[in-house]
């Protein structure tokens, strides 16, 4: 399966050279703080995967950050995720699912005791690739 990198720039401000505050100029509302550079590339990671995880269309991304007016205490930086590994990793929720199939399938699958939901995420992961 390819992996696809999800892309989006973003503003990180140090402050007093105590913490740095990480926000996106795309994602309105999608900010996080980290108290060393190391740490702030990780934070703002996770906060884009969070932002972006309930989204089905993302926001187009800025990619020309030369008009950008940036203060002395502020540099921007492009931050990536695999969107598809995040919700991997972090979105277990389940949600129900109606199908059809034949009526003899249905009868003879619940005499062999055959957990449909197994049964399908099984099927979804070998048709998608996944392991």
């Amino acid at each position: 399966m390819k992996k696809e990198l999800t892309v989006y720039p973003a503003i990180f401000t140090k402050y007093d050279d105590e913490y740095y505050v990480i926000e996106f100029i795309d994602l309105k509302g999608c900010l996080t703080e980290a108290e060393n550079i190391q740490e702030a590339f990780y934070m703002a990671q996770d906060a884009m995967g969070l932002y972006l995880d309930d989204l089905v269309d993302f926001p187009e991304p800025t990619l020309d950050i030369s008009q950008i007016d940036l203060k002395e205490n502020q540099f921007v930086s492009f931050v990536s995720i695999d969107m598809d590994e995040y919700r991997r990793k972090f979105n277990h929720k389940a949600i129900k699912k109606t199908l059809s199939i034949p009526m003899w399938l249905n009868t003879l699958s619940e005499k062999n005791h055959i957990n449909f939901s197994q049964v399908l995420q099984e099927a979804l992961k070998s048709k998608l690739g996944i392991d």
